[in-house]
């Protein structure tokens, strides 16, 4: 007998990579076929998939708030700063070409399967879709076991679920997919998951080293080594690893945060004040975005998809809209320019967790740096808006402008939005729950993640996260207009939102 019960605990491990895949697959591959055929992007879908299945499996007793039982669902979720290290790496790729007018050959080391294997999906992102999963879990656990993560029910199981995530990752590779060679693109793959495992916990010890100095999360130095890579190895063409994480990662990580996030909105709605957070997080994000838009359509007399969508995924470092141009949604033109969009606020980042790690120290927000930054915001988006209203679609100018601005509305809205948080006497930990949700902004997102500010916040954070998501179908459903109207965005829709934002969040604030 006591074999069997030793074996037990692998059985049960087992059983939840089965229930991770069954639960987070479907959701992501369902998003694309019900999208199949529109404008519109499946990240719309999987917000409202992944909460409401959270809600259901709570309130059918099958789980507990915060799916405590889904051990390994925890862990994707918890991959947020994997799928950020392989943008930052493109970023500065694009960022390291763009500045030193550097031309590269184009990419024909492989071209993908065109083939449907699901209505939306084609075998080559089928491959993408699953390898994504594994390489998720596969390099995270690989992360902790080197990190000497000693505390959790999987802490035993790392070094399998690295093993198991590696080795699956390698293989799916979609044997229809035209390689130039074989072993070069496998050797590509390869070489990526140890580079992105090293850079991970390269950046891990840094934010424990620093710690007694300054709390900074370990995105803020994945963010740092990751660009200055990416700007090193420009002439790096993508592997399976890369391709697969910038394709599917996002998509799959909120797919695992929604769940577990869909799961406590009953739970978060007891909390006190709660209801005032959530409140701002879902106006903030149609006053930052919309708001954001209207700037860019009014002031910088541009209403193209293909300088809308990368700048405000750069502006506000946006989960939801950073995954449709990176997946292709909006167009290739966002695509190409959604890495250099996103890297660029990321300076301004030194800022943000800067103040935020030395304002958490001090218990208040640390309000003279503030100000300070918010100006150089505000001015930077002046300058940004001029510049745009200026290009005339000169391709040059119009990226000149938009990396202006996903720095200057960063600070303006990040900044902005916390003094008036701070100015209403907010805690600083909910203050910071509420700006991550209003800007559905993926760095303060893997930082909360990553207990910045405290264990409850890092407990709420899925759910406050996914809350604003519900404003995405007027975000994508507008940009999917968009598309739809040969990439032009319609106009007095975008004011009326901006303007219902700024009401909301003015309401928001007087619950306070």
């Amino acid at each position: 007998m006591e074999p069997l019960l030793h074996a037990a605990p692998h059985f049960d491990l087992f059983n939840q990579l089965w229930l991770t895949l069954f639960l987070v697959i479907p959701m992501v591959l369902i998003a694309r076929t019900v999208v199949a055929g529109s404008c519109y992007s499946p990240i719309l879908i999987i917000v409202i998939f992944g909460l409401a299945l959270g809600h259901v499996l709570v309130a059918t007793g099958a789980a507990q708030p915060g799916l405590p039982g889904f051990t390994l669902l925890s862990l994707l979720s918890g991959t947020t700063v994997v799928v950020l290290a392989a943008a930052f790496f493109a970023g500065g790729q694009q960022l390291r070409r763009l500045f030193g007018a550097l031309q590269v050959p184009p990419d024909d080391s492989m071209q993908p399967c065109t083939e449907e294997t699901l209505l939306g999906t084609n075998r080559t992102q089928l491959m993408f879709v699953l390898r994504a999963v594994f390489l998720l879990l596969g390099i995270e656990a690989a992360r902790r076991v080197f990190m000497g993560a000693d505390s959790g029910p999987l802490v035993a199981y790392y070094p399998l679920i690295a093993y198991i995530g590696v080795l699956l990752a390698f293989i799916l590779i979609d044997h229809k997919a035209t390689l130039r060679n074989k072993r070069e693109y496998l050797g590509r793959g390869l070489a990526e998951i140890g580079v992105l495992a090293l850079l991970l916990l390269l950046a891990g010890l840094l934010a424990q080293t620093l710690r007694p100095l300054i709390a900074l999360p370990t995105i803020f130095f994945a963010m740092l080594l990751a660009c200055g890579l990416g700007a090193l190895a420009w002439r790096w063409q993508f592997g399976p690893t890369l391709r697969a994480l910038l394709f599917a990662g996002i998509p799959v990580v909120l797919a695992a945060n929604f769940v577990i996030g869909g799961s406590r909105i009953a739970d978060a709605f007891a909390i006190e004040g709660m209801d005032a957070v959530l409140a701002y997080g879902f106006f903030g994000q149609m006053l930052w975005m919309f708001g954001g838009i209207a700037l860019l359509m009014w002031f910088g007399r541009t209403n193209q998809v293909r300088n809308l969508a990368p700048g405000m995924a750069g502006a506000l470092s946006h989960a939801g809209l950073t995954g449709a141009c990176t997946a292709g949604d909006l167009g290739p033109m966002a695509a190409q320019r959604a890495p250099i969009m996103i890297n660029v606020p990321f300076i301004g980042h030194i800022f943000v967790f800067s103040i935020l790690a030395i304002s958490m120290e001090q218990g208040q927000l640390l309000w003279g740096a503030a100000l300070a930054v918010l100006l150089g915001g505000v001015l930077l988006t002046v300058l940004a808006l001029r510049t745009l209203g200026r290009a005339a679609g000169a391709e040059a100018q119009e990226v000149k402008g938009l990396m202006q601005f996903s720095l200057g509305w960063q600070l303006t809205a990040m900044f902005g939005g916390l003094l008036l948080l701070a100015l209403f006497a907010l805690p600083l930990e909910h203050a910071a729950l509420a700006k991550a949700a209003s800007l559905s902004h993926f760095g303060l997102f893997a930082a909360t993640q990553d207990g910045m500010f405290g264990a409850e916040a890092a407990g709420l954070i899925a759910l406050i996260f996914s809350m604003p998501f519900l404003v995405h179908p007027f975000v994508f459903f507008m940009f999917g207009r968009a598309m739809a109207n040969g990439g032009a965005m319609p106009r007095w829709p975008v004011y009326a939102l901006a303007g219902t934002g700024l009401i909301g969040v003015l309401l928001a604030l007087a619950s306070f």
